[in-house]
C-alpha cells in the first residue's frame, strides 16, 4: 500500500519544480557524456604522441588538449549550475512543502486517527519524507539515470574498439541489473521492516518520556528500560538481517567486477599481441571499465540509501496518508447558529469494533436551556458531547444545530461556534497569553486581561517574573491543574461561542476559587444552549434539565428536585455521593435495577 502511494506522492511534491528537474537530468547527460569522452581523448592523444614527430607535438596535440580542458570546464559549470538550481532553489523548498502538506494532512485527521498513533512516532514518520524524498529523488537522477546512461554511452565507444569489449560489459551489466531487480523487492521490504521498527523505538521513548511523572510514581523505570530494550533489540535485528541481505550482494558484485577485469585484461594483452589495437585503445577499455567498475561500486552503496528511503517512505505514507474518515462534504456550508437549539434524531452510533452505544437516541437541548449529563463513567455523556462536536459521526441518523445538520456544515465552522472547557485541558508550550488569545486570535491584550479576571487567572499570571509572556512548558507542565484549567475557562470566555459544553469544568480547582469561578460560568451561560458533565452533582442544581444516563440510554429527564422525587438512579447516585463526587463502582446501579 505505502509503495503504490510513493510514486504518485513523490511526484506531486518535486511538479513544483520542473527547471530544476530539467537541470539535474542535463547533469546527468553531460556528466555520463564525461564517463566515457575523456577515455577516448585519452586515447587520441596518446595515439598522437606515438606518431607525431617532436617538433610538430604540440600542433598533433592542440585539439584533444583543448578537448580535455573544455570538458573539464564544462563540467565544473554543470555542477554549479546544479548547485544553484538543486541544492540552493528546489532542495530547501521541496522539504519546505513536504513539511507543509504532511502538517495539513495531519491537521485534518478525526480524533479517532489520533487514539491510535503514537505523536513521536508520527513526527519521525513526518522527518522520514522530509528527508528521504529529496534523497530519492536524487539517488534516482544522479545516480540511477546517468550511470545506466553513461553505461550505454560506455558500451557504444567499446564496441568501436572491438565488439568483444562491449560484450563482456554488456554480460556483466545484465548480471549486475538482474541481481538488483531480483534483491530489490526483499531489500524494500527489509528496509520497510527496519524503519517502521525504527520509528517505533522513537514512539516508545517519545510515550515514556511525555509520561515521566507516571513512571517514577509507579516505580517502573527498570520495566520501562526492559520493555525499551525489547523494543530497540528488535529494529536492531531489523537492521542487521537488512545489512546481511546488502553483504552478500555486495560479494557477488565484488568478485564479479573482479572476474570482468580479468578478462578485459587478457583480451587486451592478447589483441595488442597481435597488433590488432593500439596502445590508445588499450588505454581507452581500461580506463573506461575502470570508470564503470567505480561508479557501479558507488551505485551499490546508491541502492543501499535507496531501499532504506524507500522503506521509510513506504512506512511514513502508510501512516500519513490516510483519508480522513471525517470529512466536510463537498459543498459544505458555514454553519449558522440564530438559537441554539440542539436535537438528536434516531441517532445510532458505535465505536469501530465495539456494540452500537447509543440505538435510535432522540432528544431535544431547546435554545438557551443549561442541561447537565450525569452517569457512572461508560455511560455515554463523553460520547454525547463529542458528537455534537463531530469528533465522531453518527451511525444513523442525524444530529442538528438550529436544524442544520452537522454532517452539512464546515466542521471549523461547527467547533467555532462551540466553547468547550475540557476536564484535563491541554495547553502549548507557547506564553499564557498566547494561550488564552487561542479562543479569539485577534483578542486585544485588554480582552486577555478581562477574561484571565474572569477565570480568576490574573493574580497568578501577574505575579509571575514576565506575566502573560510567561511560558507554560510542554502540554502546560509549569502549572498547577488548577491554573491550566482557569487558562482553558479564560480562552472560552474570550471565545464567548453560543454553544457551550463544560467538562468537570472546575474539577481541579479548590472550593473558595470553584465558588467565584461558578459565578463567572454562570454569567457566560447566560443566553447560551449549555451542557455541562459532572461527576460532582451540587454544581447542577440550576441546571434546567438533567439527562441521567446508563449504558448509552438517557433514562431519567427532569430536574434536580423532580429526579430526587422520583427516586430513581438519579437519586441513588446523589444519595452515593462520597465528598460531593460520585462513586465509580456499579453495584449501587445494580441495586437500582432490582
Amino acid at each position: 500500500m505505502g509503495g503504490q502511494k510513493a510514486f504518485p506522492f513523490i511526484l506531486k511534491m518535486i511538479r513544483p519544480f520542473p527547471g530544476s528537474i530539467v537541470v539535474m537530468f542535463l547533469v546527468a547527460c553531460v556528466w555520463a557524456i564525461d564517463v566515457s569522452l575523456r577515455p577516448y581523448i585519452l586515447k587520441v592523444i596518446l595515439n598522437r604522441v606515438t606518431e607525431a614527430p617532436s617538433q610538430e607535438i604540440f600542433t598533433y596535440l592542440a585539439f584533444p588538449a583543448a578537448a580535455w580542458l573544455l570538458m573539464s570546464f564544462l563540467l565544473s559549470s554543470i555542477f554549479r549550475l546544479y548547485g544553484y538550481f538543486v541544492e540552493i532553489k528546489m532542495i530547501p523548498d521541496l522539504r519546505q512543502k513536504i513539511a507543509y502538506s504532511c502538517f495539513d494532512g495531519l491537521l485534518e485527521q478525526s480524533h479517532y486517527y489520533y487514539q491510535n498513533q503514537f505523536s513521536g512516532s508520527l513526527v519521525n514518520k513526518v522527518d522520514d519524507l522530509i528527508n528521504s524524498i529529496p534523497d530519492i529523488v536524487q539517488v534516482t537522477i544522479d545516480r540511477f539515470f546517468s550511470h545506466f546512461l553513461a553505461l550505454a554511452i560506455a558500451i557504444f565507444v567499446l564496441w568501436q574498439v572491438n565488439a568483444k569489449f562491449a560484450l563482456l560489459m554488456l554480460s556483466w551489466t545484465t548480471l549486475f541489473v538482474g541481481i538488483s531487480i531480483f534483491m530489490s523487492r526483499r531489500l524494500i521490504h527489509l528496509s520497510d521492516i527496519w524503519a517502521e521498527r525504527g520509528t517505533r523505538t522513537v514512539g516508545r521513548m517519545v510515550d515514556v518520556l511525555s509520561n515521566i511523572l507516571s513512571v517514577k510514581l509507579f516505580s517502573r523505570i527498570k520495566q520501562e528500560k526492559s520493555s525499551f530494550e525489547m523494543t530497540l533489540q528488535k529494529a536492531i535485528q531489523a537492521e542487521k538481517n537488512l545489512q546481511w541481505t546488502y553483504f552478500l550482494m555486495w560479494c557477488v558484485y565484488g568478485y564479479s567486477f573482479v572476474i570482468l577485469q580479468g578478462f578485459n585484461l587478457y583480451f587486451l594483452i592478447e589483441d595488442k599481441r597481435q597488433g590488432l589495437i593500439t596502445l590508445g585503445d588499450f588505454a581507452l577499455v581500461l580506463s573506461i571499465n575502470t570508470a564503470i567498475v567505480e561508479f557501479f561500486w558507488n551505485l551499490v552503496k546508491e541502492i543501499s540509501n535507496f531501499s532504506k528511503a524507500s522503506g521509510k517512505i513506504s512506512q511514513a505514507l502508510r501512516a500519513l496518508v490516510v483519508t480522513p474518515d471525517i470529512q466536510d462534504r463537498r459543498h459544505a456550508r458555514e454553519l449558522v447558529v440564530s438559537k441554539g437549539e440542539i436535537i438528536f434524531e434516531d441517532v445510532q452510533f458505535s465505536y469501530q469494533g465495539s456494540d452500537p452505544l447509543f440505538q435510535n437516541k432522540s432528544v431535544k437541548i431547546e435554545s438557551g436551556q443549561k442541561v447537565g449529563l450525569v452517569g457512572y463513567s461508560g455511560s455515554g455523556k463523553s460520547t454525547f458531547v463529542n458528537l455534537i462536536l463531530r469528533l465522531f459521526d453518527v451511525t444513523s441518523g442525524q444530529i442538528t444545530v438550529d436544524g442544520q445538520d452537522i454532517r452539512h456544515v464546515t466542521q471549523d465552522s461547527l467547533r467555532a461556534n462551540i466553547g468547550m472547557i475540557p476536564q484535563d485541558p491541554s495547553l502549548f508550550h507557547r506564553t499564557l497569553g498566547e494561550n488564552i488569545r487561542y479562543g479569539k486570535a485577534n483578542a486585544t491584550d485588554e480582552e486577555i486581561v478581562e477574561a484571565s479576571k474572569k477565570a480568576h487567572a490574573h493574580a497568578f499570571i501577574s505575579a509571575l517574573t514576565q506575566g502573560y509572556d510567561s511560558l507554560v512548558g510542554e502540554r502546560g507542565v509549569k502549572l498547577s491543574g488548577g491554573q491550566r484549567q482557569r487558562i482553558a475557562i479564560a480562552r472560552a470566555i474570550l471565545k464567548n461561542a453560543p454553544l457551550l459544553i463544560l467538562d468537570e469544568a472546575t474539577s481541579q480547582l479548590d472550593s473558595v476559587t470553584e465558588g467565584d469561578i461558578q459565578d463567572s460560568l454562570w454569567q457566560l451561560m447566560q443566553g447560551k444552549t449549555t451542557i455541562v458533565i459532572a461527576h460532582r452533582l451540587s454544581t447542577l442544581l440550576h441546571m434546567d434539565r438533567i439527562l441521567v444516563f446508563d449504558e448509552g440510554k438517557i433514562v431519567e429527564d427532569g430536574t434536580h428536585q423532580a429526579l430526587l422525587t422520583q427516586g430513581g438512579l438519579y437519586a441513588t447516585l446523589w444519595n452515593a455521593q462520597v465528598g460531593g463526587f460520585l462513586p465509580e463502582s456499579r453495584v449501587l446501579r445494580e441495586g437500582y435495577n432490582d
